[in-house]
């Protein structure tokens, strides 16, 4: 693995040395061996479950898997990430959502209830799991450049916005029971978005949360 030639890396530890963070955080991002306060790390891991928790669940739900053995591997696989990683790369490992439709097509799944047909994916899904750790060897022999030249933003991005368009109609159908759901998530979406626009500091930051407390608030 590569590790930035920096004082609080080069410790002689696995774990990198932390320190609070003194910046402006409109102006600097919080390094991989900083920490904030107590409070704004709790207000910030309480946005991040909500963040997660939708994902995390979504994706096992529309592939027909048990939601609470996902959210257990998720946290495992996280603990572990953190671990062998040595802190150095700050990551949740939630569910793939590029999954969804190979295991769709090849199970043919309904979409309601569990998956009868997961044997028939379950050899893939373990093959991409090994091909992911071979890649991770590679990359901590080698880095990550032969990786940015193969897959430019360009590319990645695209992959990306392929996947939200396939999974919109879904989303789309989730709020459109009656007119008044339909008006709520649209509320919500431009509560989010105006926090992220009119906003600086700590509260940008928490426009999730705050967007989703605006619009429980309105909804209320």
């Amino acid at each position: 693995m590569t590790i930035p030639h920096h004082p609080d890396f080069d410790n002689g530890k696995w774990f990198p040395t932390w320190r609070p963070f003194q910046g402006d955080l409109d102006r600097n991002p919080v390094g991989i061996n900083e920490y904030l306060p107590p409070s704004k790390s709790i207000l910030l891991g309480i946005q991040h479950t909500f963040a997660m928790f939708g994902a995390t669940v979504l994706a096992p739900l529309l592939m027909g898997f048990d939601a609470n053995l996902a959210i257990l591997m998720s946290g495992i696989c996280t603990i572990m990430f953190f671990v062998i990683t040595g802190g150095r790369m700050p990551s949740y490992l939630g569910s793939s959502f590029a999954f969804i439709g190979p295991v769709i097509a090849v199970t043919a799944y309904a979409g309601t209830g569990f998956n009868s047909g997961l044997d028939v994916a379950l050899g893939g899904i373990m093959a991409c799991g090994i091909i992911y750790a071979l890649v991770g060897l590679l990359v901590m022999k080698t880095g990550t450049g032969w990786i940015e030249s193969l897959m430019p933003p360009i590319v990645t991005g695209a992959i990306v916005m392929i996947i939200g368009l396939n999974l919109a109609p879904v989303t789309i159908q989730g709020v459109s029971a009656n007119q008044f759901d339909a008006w709520m998530a649209a509320l919500t979406v431009l509560l989010i978005s105006g926090v992220a626009v009119f906003t600086r500091g700590m509260l940008r930051r928490l426009l999730l949360l705050v967007g989703l407390i605006l619009s429980y608030v309105i909804y209320y």
